[in-house]
């Protein structure tokens, strides 16, 4: 699947670097962990449909009555159709700089030690929709005000959030300013129990899947497509001596396409069919 670097696709002019950009973003048919490189921070404000995205050592859902902020960088987002024919999403960019200037102005917090964050998850209510209004009206104004509009909306927005949210979104603001490196083990223990393809946590650690495979047996000793599939195979074990859930249930959440496939790596692994798996005694 071809990587999409966002918002330069949505870019008329691929001179363009504007601070704010604002799109619409719609489709008629469900996406499965597309391929995403945001060179911007973004707001997501899922109007119809419902969207999962991860981010290095993370994950989140959201349907329509929530937001998202996520910040710049590799992620991989599944968008799928609700009831509805289409599924549409507008779209929020903003660069590093005018959140800076933004702090500079507005937080009490000069000196902050923040941990990682890769999103922020806003309850959509009535001031939401009011401003998603106002961004439609102004995508309709001339392109010389369209630019210093949107900035003033763009403070307005964050004003709002930190009136709202108060410390927990202004200690996040923060985070998205502050550089720090990302971590290959943590990235990759967090999709241990994923159904993540191999290719697909690569490109969550920004590697090609050589180097990842090159990193991987360098940090844990052994090759990814083994580690992986003995940790999903230990953890299905688990799951299933719990008695609550059938193979057929968990097949497709430890990356197996089939239950037959599932079914003989589970009794090369422990000498026995799942079907067989002895409930744990309480």
């Amino acid at each position: 699947m071809a990587i999409e670097k966002i918002p330069e696709i949505y870019f008329s002019d691929t001179r363009e670097k504007p601070d704010v950009f604002v799109h619409d973003f719609k489709m008629t048919s469900d996406v499965l962990n597309s391929k995403v490189v945001l060179s911007m921070h973004m707001f997501s404000f899922l109007q119809v449909g419902k969207k999962q995205v991860h981010f290095e050592g993370t994950a989140v859902e959201v349907n329509k009555d929530q937001s998202l902020v996520l910040k710049k960088g590799n992620w991989l987002w599944t968008e799928l159709l609700d009831t509805e024919a289409i599924y549409f999403c507008k779209l929020l960019f903003f660069s590093e700089k005018i959140l800076h200037e933004f702090l500079q102005k507005h937080s009490l917090k000069r000196s902050v030690m923040q941990r990682e964050a890769a999103y922020f998850t806003i309850q959509n209510d009535a001031y939401i929709a009011s401003y998603l209004n106002s961004l439609a009206s102004i995508n309709e104004a001339h392109s010389v005000f369209r630019e210093n509009l949107l900035v003033v909306k763009f403070e307005e927005l964050l004003l709002y959030l930190l009136q709202k949210y108060g410390d927990k979104f202004e200690l996040y603001l923060h985070s998205l300013v502050i550089k720090e490196p990302s971590s290959f083990e943590k990235i990759v223990w967090s999709k241990v129990h994923s159904n993540l393809k191999l290719e697909e946590i690569a490109f969550l650690c920004n590697m090609s899947l050589s180097t990842f495979k090159r990193h991987f047996h360098k940090q844990f000793a052994c090759s990814p497509g083994r580690w992986l599939q003995e940790k999903r195979l230990h953890k299905a074990k688990e799951i299933l001596e719990e008695g609550l859930l059938k193979p057929s249930d968990i097949y497709l959440d430890f990356g197996y396409n089939n239950l037959s496939n599932f079914s003989t790596a589970f009794k090369n692994k422990f000498g026995f069919s799942p079907n067989n798996v002895t409930k744990k005694s309480l």
